[in-house]
Order: structure tokens, then C-alpha cells, then sequence
């Protein structure tokens, strides 16, 4: 099981902090991921350091302001104070009582769980992963416990909820090169996704492979995950366009310019066809003008610096601001850079 620290007995106390203070927890590593201590960061928002301890150590939640501050003071672009704000105290009370008795899980506690995945999605785009990643285990244990005890009408949905954590856990190990853990993960994501019988939930964990495999620049396996991806049933249009532009990309780094053209048209088709649509919640990133980055490192790998240049500088130009210094944008501006000098 990946719940190896569960499994050894950790209490149900340890697992309902581990629900109960995303804040405390993600903001505590923002600030050592910038170097600032209690004190300089509570000089920095002008709070007294007590009160900032205790909001840091889990024992209060922060005010909005608080939050905000924070957030500034870290640049997490929103992410960190949407967080704090991501669940009322009644979600917080629903939860504690679904850790408690499992069985009786109820949709509010279900929607509770996957809004505070989906905050912490979004705050991976201003933290470096090795900072996400030991509270997202620690909340791990709790979510893939409630799935294997949960009974009822609602125990599908935290299943859903589940699956969507592994491929999280998944790409966090794949940003930070762990790269044996994430393909742990993302092969453990493709099961669950499976097993809930989603399309979208397998297209992207199977996509997050080609990813890693690109990182350690085996293009042979770069094609093969893509394309996997593209074909798996229930993948939304979006997400088939970005795999198609990624299998290109395999195809060029291989020397095979035909194949990686003929992607590049079917992407090109796809994109057309999916004008509109409104991307999975499980890639939400996926804008129109996303899948112009992908298409610029295919372009470059295929020996046209002056295309891959324009699609590049459109990709990351078309990128919302809290998504512009995420981690995973740097091999698009390093390709930008290499196009540019060639």
C-alpha cells in the first residue's frame, strides 16, 4: 500500500491535523522555501509573532488578511489564501466526523475533500514540489483510508476523489525528479482511475508519464505515454490535442519528421474541433493557447527555430499570472531561449 505510514498505526489525531491545517502546513513551507523566519515574516506583515505562531502551528486559522498577507509576502499569487479560505468551519467539522465513521461519508464531505485538492493544485503552480510534497502524503493517508472504508451511495466519490490524489502525489514526485516514486504513483493513479472508471483521470496520469519521460529524455517512451494518452477512451478533447502535440514532440527528438507532422496536423484538426470546450477539472491548465508551447519544442526538435519561437513566446504569454513561475514552465523558457539563439 502507498499509506505505508498509516499502515504502521499512525492515530486518527495525527490524521485529522493532517486534514484540518492545509494553511499552517503550506504556509510554513512557502516561508522556509523563501528563507523567512517567524519573526521576519511577522515583522514583514505586521503581525505579532504569537498570534503568527499559533495561526503557523495549526492552532488557529488565519484571518483573511492574514491570508492575503501571507500570501504576498510568498508569492503564491492567490493560491495561498484561497486555501485558507477553501473550507468553512462546518467542512472542517463534516470532515473531522468523516475520518471519524467513514461509513457514513456524505457528498458535502466528499466536495469538501476535492476542493481542498483543487486548491492544492493550483497552489503546485507557486510552490516547488519538494515544499508540497510531505503534506500532501500526510493528507494522502487520510483520503486512501476514507476510500477503502467508505460505504454507501457517496463511497464512488471519494474513490473519484482519491484517484485524483495519487496522480497528484504523481506529478509532485515527477516536478521534483523522484523519478522511481512517481512512477510508483502515476502506474497506482492509472489503476484507480480504472477502477472509478475515468477517462479523463487515466489520459492524465498516463500523459504525466510521457512528462517524466521527457525530463530523463527518452523519446521512444515520450511517444508511447502520449499516445497511450491520446487514446484512451473518455479523454476529454483538450487533453487529446496536448497529447497528440507531445507524441510529436517524442517523434522529432526520434528523427521522425513524417509522423511528427502528421500529429501536429491531427493536433491542429483536434483543436478546431475542440474550440470551446471547457477543460477536466484534473487539467484545468489546458487553455487554448497551452498546447502552443508543446508545439513549439516539437517545431524546435524538428529544426524550425523561428516557428518554435513564435509558438513558445504565445504559450507562456498566454499563461494566467499565478502559472507563469510555476516550476514546470522552465523547460518551456529554456526551449524559447535555444530557439531564439539558433
Amino acid at each position: 500500500m502507498l499509506s505505508a505510514a498509516y499502515a504502521r498505526g499512525s492515530g486518527s489525531g495525527n490524521i485529522r491535523r493532517s486534514a484540518m491545517s492545509d494553511f499552517a502546513i503550506r504556509a510554513r513551507a512557502a516561508l522556509k522555501e523563501r528563507g523567512l523566519s517567524l519573526r521576519a515574516a511577522a515583522r514583514a506583515v505586521n503581525y505579532d509573532s504569537g498570534y503568527l505562531s499559533r495561526v503557523l502551528s495549526g492552532k488557529r486559522l488565519p484571518s483573511p488578511d492574514l491570508a492575503k498577507a501571507i500570501d504576498t509576502l510568498v508569492g503564491a499569487d492567490g493560491a495561498l489564501a484561497a486555501l485558507a479560505s477553501t473550507l468553512t468551519p462546518d467542512d472542517r467539522e463534516r470532515i473531522t466526523r468523516t475520518i471519524e465513521r467513514p461509513t457514513r461519508i456524505d457528498a458535502a464531505a466528499v466536495q469538501a475533500l476535492a476542493d481542498v485538492l483543487a486548491a492544492q493544485r493550483r497552489l503546485d503552480d507557486s510552490l516547488p514540489a519538494p515544499a508540497m510534497l510531505p503534506a500532501t502524503l500526510a493528507q494522502w493517508e487520510t483520503v486512501d483510508r476514507l476510500a477503502r472504508d467508505s460505504r454507501g451511495r457517496h463511497a464512488d466519490g471519494i474513490r473519484i476523489v482519491a484517484a485524483e490524489w495519487a496522480q497528484f502525489v504523481g506529478w509532485l514526485h515527477a516536478e521534483a525528479r523522484n523519478d522511481a516514486e512517481a512512477t510508483r504513483w502515476l502506474t497506482e493513479a492509472e489503476d484507480r482511475a480504472d477502477d472509478v472508471g475515468s477517462g479523463e483521470l487515466a489520459a492524465q496520469a498516463t500523459n504525466f508519464r510521457g512528462y517524466l519521460a521527457r525530463q530523463q529524455r527518452r523519446p521512444g517512451a515520450v511517444v508511447r505515454h502520449f499516445l497511450t494518452a491520446f487514446h484512451t477512451p473518455g479523454a476529454s478533447p483538450l487533453q487529446r490535442v496536448g497529447d497528440a502535440v507531445q507524441a510529436a514532440h517524442g517523434y522529432a527528438l526520434m528523427g521522425r519528421k513524417d509522423p511528427a507532422r502528421r500529429l501536429l496536423d491531427t493536433a491542429s484538426a483536434l483543436a478546431d474541433e475542440a474550440a470551446g470546450t471547457v477543460p477536466p477539472e484534473t487539467a484545468y491548465w489546458l487553455s487554448p493557447t497551452f498546447s502552443r508551447m508543446g508545439i513549439g519544442l516539437a517545431h524546435l526538435a524538428l529544426g524550425d527555430p523561428r516557428v518554435a519561437a513564435d509558438h513558445l513566446q504565445a504559450g507562456l504569454d498566454g499563461l494566467p499570472p499565478e502559472q507563469r513561475g510555476a516550476q514546470w514552465t522552465d523547460e518551456y523558457r529554456e526551449a524559447l531561449a535555444a530557439a531564439r539563439a539558433a
